[in-house]
């Protein structure tokens, strides 16, 4: 498929890095628009029926549709670009969103974390998040045909793609402190390591990007920024009001 494609992000959003990951795997051109959540410009407002990103402008023939929706995206740039990252067998595709979808609730997981507002809050919620990625090391460990690095095996697919952006978070979080969730999970870690040092996962984020989540913690007046605030009190930026 030709013409221009833009993807409208925020610095911070998990969402918005799945279709950078993807686009960097499929190597297609695109260029990226960043805006601020908290002070949404009134094009966005008009394009976006959601009001989130991200949002992939796709410019041809003189004309622009908008397609919102992380994972509508995603299905779309399978649909329409070279590289596919999704598995051609139905079955193994069908397994591949369902993981996809598990992604999603770990990411809602992890925002109930970080706003706990309690010690005993942000303890539930940090032993939630930790059967949430044993259930993880199960299914990596049930795959008897996995040999490489990846979700299935040595092909980088989607639910990678998924992933990158979640074990970001734990990047930052360890800085912060030891919360033990991905203790006791080989895999799980294994995965995490290859992920950190894929280029399309790395490529996905500015560098200032850990500099930006841990001033958007500090700011959440949650459980967690008093952690924060007590053991390395961090400058917040204006941009890092959103997540």
């Amino acid at each position: 498929m030709s013409g221009k494609l833009i993807l409208v992000s925020h610095h911070l959003c998990p969402y918005v890095q799945r279709a950078a990951i993807s686009l960097r795997e499929k190597a297609v051109p695109f260029e990226r628009l960043t805006i601020d959540l908290a002070n949404k410009p009134s094009w966005f407002k008009a394009i976006s029926p959601l009001g989130k990103v991200p949002l992939l402008r796709v410019q041809q023939n003189d004309e622009e549709t908008v397609i919102f929706e992380s994972a509508v995206i995603l299905e779309f740039l399978e649909e329409t670009q070279a590289h596919p990252l999704h598995p051609a067998d139905p079955l193994a595709r069908a397994r591949h969103r369902a993981w996809i979808e598990f992604g999603s609730a770990i990411l809602n997981a992890i925002s109930r974390f970080y706003s706990a507002p309690t010690g005993g809050a942000f303890l539930a919620e940090s032993n939630a998040l930790a059967a949430m990625f044993d259930r993880v090391e199960v299914e990596l460990a049930q795959d008897a045909g996995r040999h490489g690095p990846w979700f299935a095996g040595e092909r980088f697919s989607l639910v990678d793609a998924v992933y990158g952006p979640i074990f970001r978070y734990f990047d930052v979080f360890d800085e912060i402190g030891d919360f033990g969730i991905l203790n006791g999970k080989p895999l799980v870690q294994a995965w995490r390591k290859a992920l950190r040092e894929r280029r399309s996962v790395m490529d996905a984020v500015t560098p200032d990007y850990p500099r930006r989540l841990h001033a958007f913690l500090q700011a959440k007046g949650s459980h967690l920024s008093t952690i924060i605030q007590r053991n390395a009190p961090a400058t917040a930026l204006p941009q890092a009001r959103s997540a």
